[in-house]
């Protein structure tokens, strides 16, 4: 048998034994604190038709995406992020209904981009979704749920960075952008390259003080400070209402008693272009990339027929998991089963003290007394 079948490609892996026990374990604390929230379970498909994850859609750059082809002739893709299918869900079996819903998932995404940087291609997510309510307190609900999750995973130190997506298209709007330099901008600010987007800005013949004020909003970072900061900064209304949002929501958060965990970056913009105002990031030591990312999409559920507004997130269980590792926190884990070995003489009675055993819920391995010690 070639090597070259016993590896797998690059950018996947297999987990198996303690770790995938480990990782069992931490998907189990996320849910159960999701479930408390009263987030209901969903499955979508792992494969979709191209079109949910189209560029119209703003999702993942289409050169990202596993594309492959059915006996008719779709182009089908793997999933590289659940929101768009959560959308499509509940546009096709909601379309009607009015009052609020929560769903909650989890299984693997898949992302063919070869600038890895030690990252995998398919990670597990797991993830809760609130479509029907645009309120600043489903917001709210959302980063406090956050917080609860990855305390129960046992991470202890971590930070929620928070952003607000219509402070940035209000100062791009008073700047008098088009939306493909908007575009543009948002990719350069949000991946923290300050020189290309000042060239950008310099080809595009962006004006004093617009120019200036569009480059400090990278550097917009910290507690409420920043926000009154910001809000000195811009004169139009949508900028200064995202700014009154944001400090509404701080309020909430103070009444659900996470507010010491999240700092405000007005600079934070996420390349998923469906994001339309609060977005949100968790960070923990030990781990290079955000574990947490979510934020609210008001109007990508218009996009397959369904008029309602979105708030959602998705934790990256395999970063989860390495940062439990690298801070050395102790995931509790079931103990390994206990062996009971057997011969041909006394099979029946260790048959029955393993049922035994298993009907008080302890694990119980049966193997026969030659094969203990055996490789």
């Amino acid at each position: 048998m070639s090597k070259r079948l016993l590896h797998t490609p690059e950018g996947v892996r297999d987990i198996y034994g303690r770790e995938y026990a480990r990782k069992l374990q931490v998907e189990e604390k996320l849910h159960e604190s999701i479930r408390l929230y009263g987030y209901e379970d969903i499955q979508t498909p792992t494969f979709e038709f191209f079109d949910v994850f189209s560029r119209e859609i703003g999702t993942t750059p289409s050169k990202e995406l596993y594309k492959f082809f059915d006996k008719e002739g779709n182009t089908l893709v793997l999933r590289p992020d659940f929101t768009p299918s959560i959308a499509r869900c509940a546009a096709k079996y909601f379309g009607e209904e009015q009052k609020s819903l929560r769903f909650s998932y989890v299984g693997n995404t898949f992302t063919n981009t070869s600038n890895l940087q030690g990252k995998l291609k398919e990670v597990t997510q797991m993830g809760a979704e609130l479509v029907g309510d645009p309120s600043v307190e489903a917001d709210a609900e959302m980063i406090s749920l956050v917080v609860k999750a990855l305390l129960n995973t046992g991470i202890q130190r971590f930070q929620v960075s928070i952003g607000q997506v219509e402070y940035f298209k209000g100062l791009c709007e008073e700047a008098g952008l088009d939306e493909e330099t908007e575009l543009e901008l948002r990719a350069f600010i949000s991946g923290k390259n300050y020189f290309a987007a000042q060239e950008l800005l310099q080809e595009r013949d962006v004006k004093e003080p617009y120019q200036s004020k569009l480059l400090k909003v990278a550097d917009m970072f910290g507690d409420m400070f920043s926000l009154e900061e910001a809000r000195e900064l811009v004169g139009n209304e949508r900028s200064l209402g995202a700014i009154k949002r944001l400090e509404k929501l701080y309020e909430v958060l103070k009444l659900y008693g996470v507010a010491d965990y999240v700092s405000f970056d007005l600079g934070m913009l996420s390349k998923y272009n469906y994001y339309t105002g609060v977005i949100f990031r968790a960070y923990t030591y030990g781990v290079g990339d955000a574990i947490v990312k979510g934020g609210r999409y008001d109007n990508l559920l218009r996009q397959f027929g369904k008029n309602a507004p979105a708030v959602g997130f998705a934790v990256v269980v395999d970063s989860i998991l390495e940062a439990l590792a690298r801070q050395r926190v102790e995931v509790a884990i079931p103990k390994e089963a206990q062996v009971i070995c057997y011969s041909p003489e006394n099979y029946q009675e260790c048959l029955e003290k393993a049922q035994e055993l298993r009907a008080q819920g302890i694990p119980v391995t049966l193997v026969p007394e030659k094969s203990v010690g055996q490789p």
